[in-house]
């Protein structure tokens, strides 16, 4: 190579060094849980952002499940080798919110950004969940869904059901479970994913029943478990009743991994889980047609049913980055919450739209009256006015109480406790977690 020397060497070397800072891109890191299909999708989104400009290049990194990229998360904090964002699940947000001084809010960060920032254009049940006692947003919505029922509709007219005409209430899900299977069209009525998201948290959300104290957790890290309540215990009841006779079949803890397969085989009628199952629902289900509806109620119970409660994940930026990662997460977090990339994700995986201009796109272009169905998310869980006990919960540590609650359940099922016991053994184990959780984050 040849010695640059004199001022043709100096201009020539000016010249690299130039074009090679305007070629360095600042790098943001982003830890996600999301694999397979989704984790597809997620990363055609980083890509559609690296290509509308030069200046940032996000990097999506699989980290395993949300408890897994959540622990992760938190172990490179205390090593100072954090991401610049991390998907965490809508459980894991009183965790984050107690982890003084490692969350850059995105209220802040956007506005110091000279990001438009309009916390009214989101849905209003996602921003509520994800805001402080003041209202503002903390973490960044993406992907946010709301349990939903899956009908299978052949089975319907075979048992002699009107196949355009889902069960409302739960008495009605128990008179046509039963004549579905005295019908022979399917072995069992129906089964569940999540029974502590769909079967006991939502449960009471949409019967306007407090979860636990201090508005739900809402409130402050003082909070208690009150999920033993009339309600709750009627319906834990009915779920060991209908689990003894066949009409319901157990999928598993946590989210179930054994009730999609139940219904994909045409073995349950009913299956109950995410919004964001519809794509894997309605691709695993080509020898039938899927119905969609909202959960059930007790309507001897309320006339008219609360919203449902969000489930999915949120983007949390994490301090101790520079100003200029900071200024391309804010340009990230714009673009991932524009109404053609939100509508897109929404209309491709069955998550909520973030926002209502996605909501209002995807009517614009006739989704909704292309795919009937698709929007029965969105209006379950947008209607009326949330209650207190409507809005969600938010506990620490509540990925372990969940698990209490899957315990219970199952001892609830093998006959070694009532539903009244089940619940209370549940929420005095949970409530022993809620106090180790406030002892650590005081």
């Amino acid at each position: 190579m040849k010695n640059l020397n004199g001022v043709a060497g100096l201009a020539a070397l000016s010249l690299v060094l130039s074009t090679s800072a305007a070629f360095a891109q600042t790098e943001i890191a982003w830890w996600h849980a999301m694999d397979a299909e989704l984790g597809q999708r997620l990363e055609a989104i980083a890509t559609g952002f690296n290509e509308s400009q030069s200046e940032f290049v996000v990097v999506p990194s699989y980290k395993g499940s949300y408890p897994e990229t959540l622990t992760a998360a938190i172990a490179a904090f205390r090593a100072n080798e954090q991401p610049a964002i991390v998907q965490v699940f809508e459980v894991g947000t009183g965790t984050m919110m107690a982890a003084k001084g490692a969350v850059n809010p995105v209220h802040s960060l956007m506005t110091e950004n000279g990001e438009a920032w309009d916390p009214s254009g989101f849905l209003a049940p996602v921003t509520g969940y994800y805001s402080d006692v003041d209202g503002n947003i903390l973490s960044m919505p993406f992907n946010s869904s709301t349990p939903i029922m899956y009908y299978n509709k052949d089975v319907f007219e075979k048992a002699g059901l009107d196949r355009e005409t889902p069960p409302k209430t739960w008495a009605e899900l128990e008179t046509m479970s039963r004549q579905i299977m005295e019908s022979g069209a399917a072995p069992c009525g129906f089964t569940s994913g999540w029974i502590s998201w769909v079967q006991l948290e939502n449960l009471s959300a949409i019967h306007d029943q407090p979860y636990g104290t201090l508005e739900n957790g809402f409130g402050g890290l003082g909070s208690e478990f009150t999920f033993n309540g009339d309600v709750q215990v009627k319906h834990w009841d009915n779920l060991k009743k209908w689990a003894d006779e066949g009409l319901f079949q157990y999928g598993g803890p946590v989210g179930g991994a054994d009730a999609p397969p139940k219904f994909y085989a045409q073995e349950c009628a009913i299956y109950m889980n995410s919004s964001a199952s519809r794509a894997g629902v309605v691709n695993n289900s080509k020898e039938f047609e899927v119905g969609f509806a909202p959960l059930p109620f007790y309507d001897d119970v309320i006339a008219e049913p609360k919203n449902s409660i969000i489930g999915g994940a949120t983007l949390w930026a994490l301090n101790g980055k520079d100003a200029e990662v900071y200024k391309g997460v804010a340009q990230f977090f714009t673009y991932l919450s524009s109404p053609q990339v939100q509508a897109d994700w929404h209309q491709a995986t069955g998550y909520l739209p973030i926002t209502n201009a996605a909501f209002d796109l995807g009517k614009e272009q006739g989704y909704y009256e292309a795919n009937p169905g698709s929007d029965i998310a969105i209006n379950q869980i947008t209607r009326g006015t949330p209650s207190a006990n409507s809005k969600g919960i938010r506990f620490g540590n509540l990925t372990q109480a969940r698990t209490v609650v899957d315990e219970e359940f199952e001892a609830l099922l093998a006959g070694s406790k009532t539903a009244q016991e089940a619940l209370d053994a549940a929420v005095e184990r949970g409530n022993q977690i809620l106090r180790d959780f406030e002892a650590a984050n005081q």
